[in-house]
């Protein structure tokens, strides 16, 4: 049996470079080759890290390549994985894996009718501190989980990015950019979700780029930039979640449960790393034992000193067909993910509450010998 399933990518933007930079750590992968619309972008891409710059129609056919990796812009994720598979590849999507739930159905009847399978980011739940939050929550350390919340809040994407025209347009936002990793982690942590309420707003019709190279230059916002939403779970907890480009500083945590038996204070879910804090009864928040999880480590200095294992999904798909089994980024769940992120964007038009169609298992958890069993 292969060891390694082999890898193109096409989308050869900001993004490519981290999974680039990064697919190298995982022994189930191996990246062949690397497309692009645009084939400077892929040459130049190609050219950093010594792969094959390919057209995207060569790419759809390599024979070498198994897994290919939809880095494109999120209105054209479902146009692009949808000719992925039809193809006779399997799918890895950037998130959010479509922008409607009937496109995320769709591309699942066409995956299952061909036998083949999609999987989507964000993966940053594997990483070693949700996974010891995880294991609070599967050992019953705080009791059931009946309440939370989740914040991710800041003032924009025009202030870094070079291009930030699409994350304020339709399909854009702070809710399909970001919320899809604190969605993912809280399906991880708690389960699928029954029903949603929200309010969404925007603070500004014009924004103004500071970033190089195109500083200076104004944006019109054609999408809300704040959602204030209320997820009710299955399992009976409900949590409140904030994702908005329209605050300056703030002092929330990014996720916080509280159960019968205490509360848990989790990291950052856009990143692998962190503390995980435990309170008891006794309501004194102590940060747990270091867990020796090696997606956990400290690897990337070029965004501040975190835990950037972004490629683990992709991975663990990989190692999921090899070894039949269920893969933990696989369509189910981000098919879940998205429709409760549209589900709040309607209720943030309507003001009703949105009971979900879907809904899906947790993954299986994530632990530190497979975890290291993944690694080179």
């Amino acid at each position: 049996m292969a060891s390694a399933l082999g890898v193109g990518i096409i989308g050869c933007g900001n993004i490519s470079t981290t999974y680039l930079r990064l697919a190298p750590l995982f022994r189930t992968i191996d990246i062949k080759a690397v497309a692009d619309i645009d084939m400077e972008a892929a040459r130049a891409r190609a050219a950093e890290f010594g792969s094959e710059a390919q057209t995207v129609k060569a790419l759809l056919s390599n024979p070498d390549v198994a897994i290919i990796v939809n880095l494109t812009v999120p209105a054209v994720h479902y146009r692009i994985s949808k000719q992925i598979l039809e193809a006779g590849k399997h799918v890895y999507s950037e998130k959010p894996l479509t922008l409607s739930l009937a496109e995320a159905r769709d591309l699942q009847k066409t995956a299952d009718k061909r036998q083949l399978h999609v999987a989507a980011a964000p993966d940053t739940f594997l990483g070693g501190a949700h996974q010891q939050a995880r294991k609070v929550i599967d050992d019953g350390l705080i009791g059931k989980v009946t309440s939370g919340t989740a914040h991710m809040m800041g003032h924009g994407m025009e202030h870094w990015h070079p291009n930030p025209d699409f994350f304020y347009k339709p399909g854009g936002g702070p809710m399909l950019d970001m919320g899809p990793y604190y969605i993912t982690n809280l399906i991880n942590l708690l389960g699928p979700v029954r029903r949603v309420a929200a309010l969404s707003g925007m603070a500004r019709k014009n924004r103004l780029i500071s970033s190089a190279p195109r500083k200076g230059q104004k944006i019109t916002v054609r999408t809300p930039t704040s959602y204030h939403a209320l997820l009710e779970f299955t399992g009976g907890a409900q949590v409140t979640l904030s994702t908005s480009w329209d605050v300056f500083a703030h002092r929330h945590g990014s996720m916080e449960l509280y159960g019968t038996e205490g509360a848990m204070f989790v990291p950052d879910p856009n990143w692998f790393g962190g503390d995980v804090l435990v309170a008891g009864t006794d309501t004194v928040a102590r940060p747990l034992p270091a867990w020796d999880h090696p997606l956990s480590a400290v690897n990337d200095s070029v965004h501040g000193n975190n835990a950037n294992y972004r490629g683990a999904g992709l991975a663990d798909m990989a190692d999921g067909i090899l070894k039949r089994r269920d893969i933990r980024c696989g369509i189910s769940r981000a098919l879940h993910a998205v429709e409760i992120m549209t589900a709040i964007m309607q209720s943030g038009e309507t003001g009703k509450f949105v009971t979900l169609k879907s809904t899906c298992t947790r993954a299986r958890a994530f632990g530190i010998a497979e975890a290291k069993a993944l690694l080179k």
